[in-house]
């Protein structure tokens, strides 16, 4: 069997209009990565993934405007190291999707595992259902919208970005935050070191109001608490010790 980069039209010119397709039962990932990567700089190509079948790594990588459509669950990583591709998954995904994302838009339409947006630098990352541990730790710019709960340690050490969780928030949330801005519509179980409740000030008002909408949600701005840090640990104290 051809790689599917062989398969497809040589010119983006050339390309149908119709979304391309890629059957993961009959192409490998590599394939489906190759093709994606071999596509030309700024390239709007759309592309349909179907039967992932939970497959690890599908759409890593991406530094075009690409669209890829995936119908069903992916494994670990998948959409990691994004930059402008938009990444639909319409499924569940498993641990680290969108990990070190740098821009683009990654979607996730159903519940993602643990370390969901980690270390991840911009762009947005919205899941419609549940997060589990560790969303967004150590995020150092993107954007998270969460429409249900999140795990426990969910923003550790995140350093910069803003999430938004619309359900509840599990133990030790923002444990040792730096400057992320977290929101949390529901009940959050604990909080973690140095993260602490903040006042909603219009700006912030303003500010997840966007997030929402970007999201393609529709809740009350209003019900949300932010939490972020205390600042009492950005300088060493004995006092502080047993916190660091």
């Amino acid at each position: 069997m051809g790689t599917l980069t062989q398969e497809l039209p040589a010119t983006p010119d050339a390309r149908p209009t119709e979304p391309i397709v890629v059957d993961l039962a009959k192409t490998t990932v590599r394939e489906l990565n190759a093709a994606l990567h071999a596509e030309p700089e700024g390239s709007t190509a759309h592309y349909r993934v179907v039967h992932p079948q939970g497959t690890h790594s599908i759409a890593v990588g991406l530094d075009r405007p690409v669209t890829v459509a995936v119908e069903g669950h992916v494994g670990y990583y998948a959409a990691g190291m994004n930059q402008h591709a938009t990444v639909e998954v319409h499924g569940n995904a498993g641990v680290g999707v969108a990990e070190n994302m740098m821009s683009g838009r990654v979607h996730v339409h159903g519940d993602a595992s643990q370390s969901a947006g980690a270390t991840a630098h911009g762009g947005l990352l919205v899941v419609d259902g549940n997060a589990a541990a560790r969303c967004g730790i150590s995020m150092k710019g993107v954007d998270i919208v969460v429409g249900g709960n999140v795990g426990h340690m969910s923003g550790f050490m995140a350093q910069a970005g803003r999430m938004v969780v619309c359900g509840d928030a599990g133990d030790a949330l923002g444990d040792s935050v730096y400057e992320a801005r977290i929101y949390v519509q529901g009940t959050v179980a604990s909080l973690g070191a140095d993260c602490v409740a903040k006042e909603m000030r219009p700006e912030h008002l303003a500010e997840l109001t966007e997030l929402l909408a970007a999201a393609g949600r529709d809740d009350d701005p209003a019900a949300f608490t932010r939490y972020g840090s205390a600042r009492t640990l950005y300088n060493f104290h004995v006092d502080n010790a047993s916190a660091y």
